[in-house]
C-alpha cells in the first residue's frame, strides 16, 4: 500500500474547505495547476474520485467526504509532530471567517501594535466556520460567535468579547431607502431583505432568525441561482460580489451588512446605519482552556482591553450573547460558555 502524500491530503482539504481550486491555492501559497496536481495524485493514490464540479465550484464525491475527517486528522497529527521535534510552538493560529470580516480589521490593529506577533491566519468559510477550525485542531484560538450554530461549543472552550459590530442595510441607489440618512428597524420590514448567506445552518444563521422574530423582518435566505449558478469555480465573480451586484441593480432588494465589513466597492450601493435599536453582531475571541501556546494571553488581554462595550447598552443583540457581552467588567469576563451556548 502506498503512503498518502501529506501535501497532497493538505491540498485536498483546503479545497474542500474553501469550494475553490483557486481559493485553495491562494490560501495555501500555490497556483491552481500545483493544487490540482496535488489531488490528481492522491485521487491515484486512492483509486477514486474526490470532488465533482458544481456552478459555484467543486464539493466532494461521497469517498471525498468518506476520507474528509481521517484527512484532518492526519494534518493535526502531522503538525503536532513538527512541533515536538521542533520544541517550538510554531505561530499562533487564528481562524477568521473571510477576509472581509470585521474581525480581520480587528486582528490586524492588534498586529500593527504587536510586530513581534507570530501568527498565522486560518481563513474559514461558511461550511467550515472559524468554531470549526478551533474544534478540529486547525487553529488554537478563533473568531466567532460564542452562541447558537447547529452544535453546541464543548466544555473547555472559553471565550472573551471581542466586538460589537453594528449592521447597516445596504440598498441600491434607486431603492426608496437609498437617500436616507438612518433607518429605523421598524420601518425594513416592508422592503424585501435577501441574506443568502444565513441559509447554511451556523451561529449567524441562528442570529438572523432570532432578529427577524424581534423585528418582524422577513428574512430571505434563498440561493437564488439565477444569481448564483453562473459563478465559475476559477474566474468568476466571489458570491459575495454577485450579491452587491444584484442588491446594486435593485430598487427593491436590500441586505444587511456590518459596519465593518469591507464590501465590494460598487457606484450604486447605498449604506444606510440602523436605529431604534441598532443591531448588532456579536463577535467572541474562543479557545481551548487546555491551548498552552504563548502567544494566547496577549492576544486576549488585547481584546479584554479593547472591546467596545460602550455600545452594548444601545445595541440590540439576542439574549444568551447580551449576558456575556453586557459584563460590568468586560475585562475580566471569561466564562464557560457551556453557560450560554446552544439555540433559543
Amino acid at each position: 500500500m502506498a503512503d498518502l502524500d501529506m501535501a497532497a491530503v493538505r491540498a485536498f482539504v483546503a479545497t474542500v474547505d474553501q469550494r475553490q481550486f483557486s481559493l485553495a491555492a491562494d490560501l495555501l501559497g500555490l497556483s491552481q495547476q500545483a493544487i490540482s496536481k496535488r489531488i490528481a495524485k492522491l485521487e491515484t493514490q486512492l483509486g477514486a474520485t474526490l470532488f465533482d464540479r458544481v456552478p459555484a465550484g467543486v464539493v466532494p464525491t461521497v469517498a471525498g467526504v468518506r476520507l474528509l475527517p481521517h484527512a484532518r486528522s492526519l494534518l493535526v497529527i502531522a503538525d503536532q509532530a513538527i512541533m515536538a521535534v521542533r520544541d517550538n510552538p510554531g505561530p499562533l493560529r487564528i481562524a477568521v471567517l473571510g477576509e472581509r470580516q470585521a474581525a480581520m480589521q480587528s486582528l490586524r490593529f492588534y498586529l500593527d501594535r504587536h510586530p513581534g506577533a507570530d501568527t498565522e491566519i486560518v481563513l474559514s468559510n461558511a461550511f467550515v466556520t472559524s468554531r470549526d477550525a478551533l474544534l478540529s485542531g486547525r487553529a488554537d484560538v478563533a473568531f466567532a460567535r460564542a452562541c447558537g450554530g447547529p452544535r453546541p461549543l464543548p466544555d473547555g472552550i472559553d471565550a472573551v468579547p471581542a466586538y460589537l459590530e453594528p449592521l447597516h442595510l445596504l440598498v441600491g441607489r434607486d431603492h426608496p431607502l437609498a437617500g436616507r440618512s438612518a433607518v429605523g428597524l421598524g420601518d425594513i420590514g416592508e422592503f424585501n431583505v435577501w441574506v443568502p448567506g444565513a441559509a447554511v445552518p451556523s451561529e449567524w444563521s441562528d442570529y438572523y432568525r432570532d432578529l427577524s422574530e424581534m423585528s418582524g423582518i422577513a428574512i430571505d435566505t434563498t440561493q437564488r441561482p439565477e444569481v448564483f449558478g453562473n459563478s465559475d469555480s476559477a474566474d468568476g465573480p466571489a458570491p459575495i460580489e454577485l450579491l452587491v451586484e444584484r442588491i446594486a441593480a435593485s430598487d427593491t432588494l436590500a441586505t444587511f451588512s456590518g459596519e465593518g465589513f469591507a464590501v465590494p466597492w460598487h457606484p450604486h450601493i447605498r449604506r444606510v446605519p440602523i436605529v431604534d435599536p441598532t443591531p448588532a453582531y456579536p463577535h467572541a475571541l474562543l479557545w481551548d482552556t487546555t491551548n498552552t501556546h504563548p502567544g494566547l494571553p496577549s492576544l486576549i488581554a488585547h481584546f479584554r482591553d479593547n472591546y467596545n462595550n460602550d455600545l452594548a447598552a444601545d445595541c440590540w443583540i439576542p439574549n444568551p450573547d447580551r449576558a456575556f457581552f453586557e459584563s460590568d467588567q468586560p475585562a475580566v469576563s471569561r466564562r464557560r460558555i457551556g453557560n450560554v451556548r446552544g439555540r433559543w
